[in-house]
């Protein structure tokens, strides 16, 4: 079930940030450095203390907090962003399950995911998100961030 995060959460979704992150990114930008010294779970436990940082931030708990995700309500769209299901759950529709909800519930969801990120655009893709031809590089990197949204019919 998808709910709103709350202190008790804190340490379980600083623990599917960090280990999913790195294991989603680090093939892609080759950077130990970053995937191991910079992000730390202690650090994203301070991050996630901080007062309002909490808001708009979801887990998907069903008895075990399996996933993590923001929706934020932008106008009349939905942006989800941070949207990272644990590697131990991987691939049993929890993934699915959160979308369906958010698109449920939104009139028109967007998203970014990184363009090498190849595993998380076909399963948007498989979801009904389409590519807006929008992208912006990330952090210098020479990787891009592309835009795709979904809108009911």
């Amino acid at each position: 079930m998808l709910r709103k995060a709350g202190n008790m959460d804190i340490s379980r979704i600083a623990e599917i940030l960090i280990f999913t992150k790195r294991t989603t990114y680090r093939p892609i930008f080759k950077n130990d450095n970053v995937s191991f010294n910079e992000m730390q779970v202690l650090n994203e436990i301070e991050k996630l203390s901080q007062p309002s940082a909490l808001d708009n931030i979801y887990v998907y708990d069903d008895g075990i907090v399996k996933a993590t995700v923001k929706i934020e309500d932008i106008g009349e769209k939905t942006k989800v962003s941070e949207f990272f299901v644990d590697p131990f759950f991987q691939g049993e529709g929890i993934g699915t399950k959160i979308l369906n909800n958010v698109i449920e519930k939104s009139k028109e969801v967007f998203l970014y995911v990184l363009d090498k990120n190849e595993r998380a655009i076909r399963f948007y893709v498989k979801m009904g998100f389409k590519y807006t031809g929008e992208k912006e590089e990330f952090l210098n990197s020479g990787f891009y961030m592309l835009k795709y949204f979904f809108v009911k019919s």
